[in-house]
Parts: C-alpha cells; sequence; structure tokens
C-alpha cells in the first residue's frame, strides 16, 4: 500500500481517536488497558504510548477525572471516567460527527 494512504489513514485515525475515548468512557470507568482492547477490538488501532498522552490531555481540559484502586497483583490501578464537562463535550462531539458523517456520505455518494 502507498505510503502516502497509510499516512492518512493513520491521521483519519488519529483526529477521531479522542472522541472514541470519550465514548468508551461515555460506557463507565476504565482502566486505560481497557480502553485499548476497546478500541482495537473496533479497529482502532492504538498502543499505550498514544493513549496515556490522550488521556492526560482529556483530563487536563477537564473532560476526565480518575481514581486509584489498589491491585491485589500489582501496583494501584488508575481508573478514568467522564466529568459532567466531559459528558456535555461528548453529547456536543456526537452532534458534529452525526454532521460530519452525513457530509462525507453526502459527497461519497455524488456523481
Amino acid at each position: 500500500m502507498d505510503t502516502k494512504i497509510e499516512n492518512t489513514k493513520a491521521q483519519m485515525r488519529k483526529g477521531v481517536l479522542e472522541f472514541c475515548i470519550l465514548c468508551v468512557l461515555e460506557k463507565g470507568e476504565a482502566y486505560p488497558s481497557d480502553i485499548i482492547t476497546e478500541l482495537k477490538e473496533a479497529k482502532m488501532i492504538v498502543v499505550e504510548g498514544t493513549l496515556y498522552p490522550l488521556l492526560t490531555r482529556l483530563k487536563n481540559f477537564g473532560l476526565l477525572t480518575y481514581r486509584w484502586e489498589e491491585s491485589k497483583s500489582g501496583p494501584p490501578r488508575k481508573y478514568y471516567s467522564l466529568t459532567e464537562i466531559g459528558k456535555r463535550s461528548l453529547t456536543e462531539l456526537s452532534g458534529t460527527w452525526s454532521e460530519l458523517e452525513k457530509a462525507v456520505n453526502k459527497i461519497k455518494s455524488s456523481k
């Protein structure tokens, strides 16, 4: 496959990754490896080195919070969840996603 196309595909995924993370957390709090698993199952290729900076950025924007939980098999675990601001932002982003999806589909289907 052409490397330019691969780069474009990667950029498209990156563009929606934060939105997808918020969508995963809308279902309830999650540990980062659970978020990665859900994203991978949806074919959104992501690794820990990509996820953690995004979680930090979303937390710094006030969209996420986290809590520590002791683990029986290692160090404490950090569980992330949406804040009220995060829930409102997700609602707004969902509307934007729907509009974008309709626009792209309209352009794709017009010939």
